[in-house]
């Protein structure tokens, strides 16, 4: 058995589909019409109900019990490209967590979670570049020393 994608229940595909195109740079892999496969590994469904057979009023919005997440090189950037969209609801403003990363939630045009982290290969890198060894670098972003080695070992300093 392979898994293949996670599926997001929306009201109109075509305003979805637009979001995570200019907000998430998602390129179209497969558009179905009510369906739509993204290259980030994820789909969206209009009639969600109907395709399942369930009834229309079970299919919840703004559960709150899941999420899509990215990670970006630049989150400064991201967020003003946040900061310039119309209409995003935030989940939670951005915030730093205690392994040194930026992050920021917000919804999308149903009410899904969007997370976006900063990249933990960038932050690892930034702690490395300031001459932090592997296992200080490794105990800062509380990621373990084999990922930081891996980072070290990239070369991109």
């Amino acid at each position: 058995m392979e898994f293949k994608l996670a599926l997001l229940s929306v009201k109109d595909v075509n305003v979805s589909k637009k979001f995570y195109k200019e907000l998430f740079n998602q390129e179209v892999v497969l558009d179905l019409g009510r369906n739509v496969t993204f290259s980030g590994g994820f789909a969206i469904q209009e009639d969600f109900a109907w395709l399942t057979n369930v009834p229309v009023n079970s299919v919840i919005e703004k559960s709150n019990n899941m999420e899509l997440y990215f990670e970006v090189d630049d989150f400064e950037k991201f967020m003003e490209k946040v900061k310039a969209y119309k209409n995003i609801e935030y989940v939670h403003e951005p915030k730093k967590y205690e392994w040194q990363q930026r992050v920021v939630r917000i919804y999308d045009p149903d009410h899904h979670i969007i997370e976006i982290g900063e990249s933990m290969s960038v932050i690892a890198k930034s702690y490395l570049a300031e001459g932090y060894s592997i296992e200080e670098t490794s105990r800062i972003i509380q990621h373990p020393i084999e990922f930081v080695e891996m980072i070290n070992n990239e070369g991109i300093i």
